[in-house]
């Protein structure tokens, strides 16, 4: 895959738009937010274009995610954070249609309050372990 015409990901990687770039490797690019949770709030991006995660190829799996480790940990160490908030979406909720990975700093009582949506507990034991069964045949069915 190849840069997508229009991805304003896709033209960072390729210095086209401006960006404050953390790291540029062959593989993988990462750059500030443009509207940051707190400063130090870094987009970590393969440099070729896939949609979501479930595009990333495996065999640049190891690439991307031993970078998106690296960055954190330097988010982190460079913004003296306790620690770290690493969030992607799939589609729903993802702003770019190119896999990005937030890198968010973190510090007790900074304000963010976890997840903003409400949560929907399983009706009992036996419909957790009805999702539990669903997961594990799909997991098998891709192997």
């Amino acid at each position: 895959m190849t840069a997508a015409r229009g991805c304003c990901f896709c033209a960072i990687a390729a210095g086209e738009r401006p960006a404050h770039v953390v790291l540029d490797t062959p593989a993988v690019v990462a750059f500030l937010d443009h509207r940051p949770l707190f400063p130090g709030h870094t987009l970590v991006v393969p440099r070729v274009h896939v949609p979501t995660l479930t595009d990333l190829p495996p065999d640049a799996l190891a690439e991307y995610f031993t970078r998106l480790q690296q960055v954190t940990a330097a988010v982190e160490s460079a913004m003296g954070a306790a620690g770290s908030f690493v969030a992607n979406n799939n589609v729903v909720s993802q702003s770019v249609p190119h896999l990005h990975f937030h890198v968010v700093p973190r510090n007790p009582k900074d304000g963010l309050r976890g997840f903003f949506w409400p949560r929907h507990p399983y009706e009992d034991e036996a419909h957790a372990a009805a999702v539990a069964d669903a997961v594990r045949v799909a997991i098998n069915d891709t192997l």
